[in-house]
């Protein structure tokens, strides 16, 4: 899957100018899932800079920054219990996904909004085609 990303910034003058307009390929995390990481920040407040986070390598999430990802769910994809001191929100572009929480799960369908405040959970695709899913995990404290 492409992603195309346009990512706007300032030339010499201070003028605002697009920096970057390509596409953004996903890539495989574990079987049945695949991802791209449209953009990230290392710190919070955010420090712009001229560097495309995109070519970071990091695991899913960032301490005291963001991540911005598009990912794609096949169906059957195995569970990946995990948590992250994050409260991530996330909107179902296409398809469904169920979110498995301990003590419960709810099916999210496309135009649904979650926001997934640092708990457990896990996301499931019991559906008959590929989920899309776009995050933006912002960092927490503790």
């Amino acid at each position: 899957m492409k992603i195309r990303r346009v990512v706007t910034g300032h030339n010499e003058k201070g003028d605002s100018r697009v920096k970057w307009n390509s596409e953004i390929e996903t890539r495989p995390r574990r079987q049945g899932l695949e991802q791209a990481v449209l953009w990230a920040t290392d710190s919070l407040p955010v420090l712009l800079t001229d560097e495309d986070p995109a070519a970071w390598d990091f695991g899913i999430s960032l301490d005291n920054g963001s991540v911005f990802r598009i990912v794609r769910y096949d169906t059957d994809v195995g569970e990946n219990w995990h948590r992250t001191d994050t409260i991530d929100y996330g909107i179902v572009l296409s398809g469904e996904l169920w979110l498995q929480l301990e003590e419960e799960e709810v099916l999210l369908k496309a135009g649904d909004v979650v926001v997934q405040r640092g708990t457990t959970h896990s996301w499931q695709n019991r559906g008959t085609e590929p989920c899309i899913i776009a995050f933006i995990l912002i960092a927490t404290v503790s």
